[in-house]
Parts: C-alpha cells; structure tokens; sequence
C-alpha cells in the first residue's frame, strides 16, 4: 500500500477560520494533513517575516482528526516553520487558504495567502493558494471546496513546475452558475487608494485607507475578465519578480555607464 501524500494546510484568516476549516474537508481525502496557522487574521501581510520578536507554535484542538498547530507568526513565518521545525519531512503539497476574498490581479502582491503558497515554492514544493470572492463572515463556502477537490488530486498527480504555485479565485456564485475553469495571466489593474483623515475625541489625527480597484487591461485573458464572467481563475505565479522582458533594452542604456 502507498503511503499517502502529506499535505500542510495553512492561511492568513487565523487558523480558526469557516475557510481553513472547509480546506482540511476536501485535502484529508487526498493525504496526511497537518495544519500550521497564524493565531490571528494576518490578511495583507504579504511576504512578511517575524524578525524582530519570538514565535510561539502551540498545538490546538485537532478538526477532523487532524493536528493544528498555532503560531503568532505570518503567514510566511508558517511555512517556514513548518518546514524547518514542525514537520518530519517536506509535505508533498502546500495548501493556502481557503481566503476571504479576492486574491486576483495585483491583490497577490498584498496577500498573505498566497505569500504562504510563494514561500512554499521558493522552498520546491507544490503549493496552491485558493481565494473565495466573498468577504462575508459568513460567505457560503461550497463552490470553493467544489473546485479545491478537483483542483488538489490533480495537482497531486500531475504536479507544478518548480518553483511555481498557483493562484486560484473563484466567483462569488453558486457552483451551478460556475462556467468552469480558465488558466490566465494577472490582470493590470490596481488600487485608486485614498486617506479618509478624521480626528478623534483626543483631537489625534488618524486615517482610514480607503479607495477603488480600477481595471486597467480589457483582455479576456487575465484573472478579472475569467472572474466577472464566471469562470474560476488559476494564475501560475512565480517569485522571480526581473523584468525579464525589459534586460535587453536596459543593457543598452547602460551600457556605457559607469566605464572609464
């Protein structure tokens, strides 16, 4: 008999979070699962790291028979931990989320989510960050596992190119209305953001970060087009952030520069 796949499950809405929760349903039919989770929501924390205090990693109740580990770390600070201290061996995949909202289009640079899922890749495993369009406490959470259960075995078989994750969206719809799924490229577009500045009863100044997601790319290629129209999203994504189409000319224009 094969001996199953071990599967670290992870997230940045806490490790007691409705998504992680519907995570470890669908991922235990596939393997040995392990979770390692921050102890707090740690949502656009990015690619964050805990350097400048200690991490604690504490062991929780267990949830369908599967051991949960706390930390007070990012979600990064999971990864890493997980991998170096906590587990055995290296998992065969890493899972991220399942995320309270949209980690599409410039969202992945911002998200913890899949940060967890690039770190796991910078460390040559398969990793998958799953997002749900829906930022409810009580999001429905259904379409999301219908399509991490297809999406988990396949990988799993099939594997990814090292070195590379996946970033995966889907719709705020019912699994019915869910046309399929449609492999694309990030869209360009990004946050219009804007400072609310208000003063409180002390008569301090404070701000609250608000603004508006402009879409700036029409395609029906990117990340956006395949959301608003249906389709979940998987973009591969990599942590190789070169310009790489952009070496040629900048090796012209300095290419003189700095010679005596």
């Amino acid at each position: 008999m094969s001996k199953r796949p071990l599967i670290l499950i992870t997230n940045d809405d806490g490790v007691t979070a409705k998504g992680i929760t519907s995570l470890i349903e669908v991922a235990k039919k596939y393997g040995d699962v392990i979770v390692v989770a921050p102890d707090k929501p740690q949502s656009a924390m990015g690619h964050a790291i805990t350097i400048n205090s200690i991490l604690h990693v504490k062991e929780i109740s267990s949830y369908e028979n599967v051991k949960i580990m706390s930390t007070s770390g990012t979600p990064v600070d999971c990864v890493k931990l997980a991998v170096t201290e906590i587990l055995d061996v290296k998992p065969d995949l890493v899972v991220s989320g399942i995320n309270h909202g949209s980690n599409a289009s410039i969202n992945v640079i911002y998200s913890g989510t899949m940060s967890a899922a690039v770190e796991a890749a910078l460390e040559g495993l398969p990793a998958i960050g799953f997002s749900l369009m829906d930022y409810a406490n009580d999001a429905d959470f259904e379409a999301a596992k219908h399509f991490a259960d297809l999406i988990i075995p396949h990988v799993l078989e099939n594997g990814i190119p090292k070195g590379v994750c996946l970033n995966v969206n889907i719709p705020k719809l019912p699994i019915s209305e869910i046309k399929g799924i449609k492999v694309c490229h990030q869209a360009n577009a990004n946050w219009e953001e804007k400072f609310d500045k208000r003063t409180n009863p002390s008569g301090q100044v404070y701000y609250w970060l608000t603004g508006d997601f402009v879409n700036y790319e029409v395609g029906e290629e990117t990340d956006l087009w395949a959301l608003d129209n249906g389709y979940v999203s998987i973009v591969p994504t990599q942590f190789d952030m070169t310009a790489h189409s952009s070496i040629k000319n900048l090796n012209k224009l300095f290419s003189h520069v700095g010679k005596r």
